[in-house]
């Protein structure tokens, strides 16, 4: 079935961790065997044949540069022009991979038609494009609310202010305290634009402002639940119910620690806490019941998002096997129009809808 993934860190691989993503995911477990710098080398999951062998035809792929003040220890960058420069730099891969006809920019109603077009009803183009489109995951990299228009200029079409830790605009993960100015202008300039707020990984103080300043289109791009597994990277079901009123959608994400509960990085496995993919269906399915349909859901996979086999379902040897939902979900009652919205009908209305 055709899928689409809304979450995937394709620039951040390919730059930091040196993946050529056109290769098959064997070939860059091989590159990687002795290396120990990440910890999920020669574990990768994901590369743009597989995501073809999936029928994973678009993508929401990322940015991501994070400014670290003196104080924070998380890894990122010393000054927001430094990041800046960061994420120009995955912008220019993505860009040569367009060239090279391996992927597509996807920014308006009418591409969306067209690339939807290739991928369900063209059968004679047999390496077709990965569509994708740009998000930028964490505001740190915008020197000012000022250069939110020369990225919406280049293709950025989704801003998640925040990431991990305190942010420049809002607090993250881990994180407390409301919007500063900065991220409440942030927010006003994004409405103006027309631009998607992803509500993923902001702190509950930044997300409750947020929710009431922003009155534009949002989602949740990579998110489970806090019902399920309790911390504050995944979302209450009060968070749940508000976004659900919205009209979002929450693509499940495949990260083992958000999965279950009680996994310990660096000692749990994914055989160990039983984590497969039976696992996701149960966040997406508390989601479902939470609005009473299947019209909130997704992907947003998050798969090679700074993990790799070591930290995701046992049964997925790449991002290709995310096309073993349909049965799973059918095995729990849903029915094949539930089916395809989760695989892809749910992000498409959200899209035709934020972008008509």
């Amino acid at each position: 079935m055709f899928t689409i993934d809304a979450h995937l860190d394709l620039s951040m691989n390919a730059m930091e961790w040196n993946r050529d993503l056109r290769l098959p995911v064997s070939d860059i477990r091989k590159r990687e065997l002795g290396l120990t710098d990440k910890p999920d080398r020669a574990k990768g999951t994901v590369s743009l044949p597989e995501l073809r062998k999936g029928n994973i035809g678009l993508v929401v792929a990322t940015q991501i540069a994070r400014y670290v003040a003196p104080d924070n220890n998380l890894p990122g960058w010393h000054s927001s022009q430094q990041a800046w420069a960061q994420t120009q730099a995955q912008l220019a891969w993505y860009k040569t991979m367009e060239e090279l006809g391996e992927m597509t920019m996807i920014r308006n109603l009418e591409e969306l038609e067209r690339h939807i077009a290739l991928w369900t009803n063209d059968t004679t183009e047999t390496q077709k494009p990965v569509g994708y489109i740009l998000s930028l995951e964490g505001a740190d990299s915008l020197v000012s609310v000022s250069y939110l228009e020369t990225a919406y200029r280049y293709g950025l079409r989704a801003v998640g202010p925040s990431h991990y830790g305190p942010g420049r605009y809002a607090n993250g993960t881990d994180a407390t305290g409301g919007l500063n100015a900065q991220g409440k202008a942030l927010l006003k300039e994004m409405d103006r634009l027309g631009m998607i707020l992803d509500a993923t990984h902001l702190c509950d103080d930044a997300f409750k402002d947020a929710m009431d300043i922003f009155t534009g289109p949002v989602w949740a791009s990579h998110n489970n639940c806090r019902t399920l597994v309790p911390h504050n990277r995944q979302f209450s079901d009060e968070q749940l119910k508000l976004l659900i009123d919205r009209g979002a959608v929450i693509g499940g994400a495949l990260d083992a620690w958000m999965m279950v509960p009680n996994w310990v990085r660096g000692v749990s496995t994914p055989e160990s806490m039983q984590c497969d993919l039976h696992k996701m269906i149960d966040h997406l399915d508390h989601i479902c019941q939470l609005a009473g349909n299947s019209l909130h859901v997704g992907i947003g996979s998050d798969l090679d998002g700074a993990f790799g086999k070591e930290q995701s379902p046992h049964d997925l040897e790449t991002i290709a096997d995310l096309n073993k939902l349909p049965s799973l979900l059918k095995a729990r009652g849903y029915s094949d129009e539930d089916v395809a919205n989760v695989m892809h009908g749910n992000w498409l209305r959200f899209l035709r809808r934020a972008w008509g």
